[in-house]
């Protein structure tokens, strides 16, 4: 008997540790991707590769994990998408971070197709999806959600089912605010306590012991001590959730002025030229502001700092 298969597309900073964790299903995995290096990895470990996204379309479920809804949507629904050369019954997971709108038509189109849908954004840095424990928020119909489940607690440690379609891009944006305000907040307060003459390493020990402490702090204040500013999603691209954010509150008029003051930090930096660094580099922008930088005496700064 011919073992069910897995397909992903999408293999990223998250989706390659994905593809790797999959085969553990005991299932056949192929892989989708573009880059010859990732490929080839996974290649070592098992998974089969292709560089055609059509060849997913044989596969009994297939996972994307993509950088934005028009990615999605292009990969499913465009000129030669995913959607046309598959049958009903197969199913497809979208682990991507998109915006509510967008999952909310591709699921009506996919199910006119009577393909089954899940949208189920993940949470977790790039160390979780290598060891499989990421945060799974989905949604979409629930018989759906049971079926994949066993799947999905090979590559996430929390499951769960938001409701129906959009609950998990919707319950993955709030989760994500609430991390984008707590780096704005770091991005602020930091640069002040050097201008007021406190030491960064003690300031660090202070925060992350105390109740200043978030999942923020922890992750960005040892990497902000040293000027390291490469280990999380780059800015340019997580700015996607403060649009979606303000979008949905312009229309169900819903006041957010702590996450509208995080936005204009995240601008600020975008305009100063940090895009490509990850959320800890906002710190850049009050540094400049106050002529300091929150940087350990102790510990080498990253080679390259300067230069960004």
């Amino acid at each position: 008997m011919t073992k069910p298969s897995l397909g992903i597309v999408g293999l990223g900073q998250m989706g390659r540790h994905i593809a790797a964790n999959l085969l553990r299903t005991g299932w056949t995995v192929l892989a989708s991707g573009r880059n010859a290096e990732t490929l080839a990895a996974l290649r070592e470990r098992g998974v089969e590769t292709t560089s055609d996204n059509g060849d997913l379309a044989r596969c009994d479920l297939v996972f994307l994990c993509l950088p934005n809804g028009g990615v999605v949507h292009e990969v499913l629904l465009g000129p030669g998408g995913l959607a046309a050369a598959m049958r009903p019954g197969q199913t497809i997971v979208d682990l991507s971070t998109i915006d509510h709108g967008t999952t909310i038509k591709v699921a009506e189109a996919l199910a006119a197709r009577g393909i089954d849908f899940l949208d189920a954004p993940i949470s977790g840095m790039e160390t979780r999806a290598a060891d499989g424990t990421l945060t799974v928020m989905c949604g979409g119909p629930e018989p759906v959600f049971e079926a994949v489940k066993p799947i999905l607690d090979h590559i996430g440690k929390t499951i769960l089912h938001m409701g129906p379609s959009g609950s998990g891009q919707l319950a993955k944006l709030i989760n994500q605010l609430l991390f984008d305000v707590n780096a704005a907040a770091l991005a602020e307060a930091l640069p002040m306590a050097v201008r007021m003459g406190l030491d960064p390493d003690k300031v660090a020990a202070v925060i992350n012991s105390g109740t200043g402490r978030s999942h923020a702090s922890e992750f960005f204040l040892p990497r902000i001590l040293r000027g390291r500013f490469s280990d999380g999603y780059p800015m340019r691209h997580a700015y996607k959730d403060l649009v979606g954010a303000s979008e949905l509150g312009a229309r169900l008029c819903i006041p957010m002025p702590v996450l509208a003051a995080a936005t204009a930090t995240y601008q600020t930096a975008l305009l100063r030229g940090h895009g490509e660094l990850d959320k800890g580099g906002m710190v850049r922008v009050f540094e400049s502001l106050l002529g300091v930088e929150f940087r350990s005496p102790s510990q080498p700064k990253t080679e390259g700092e300067h230069n960004v």
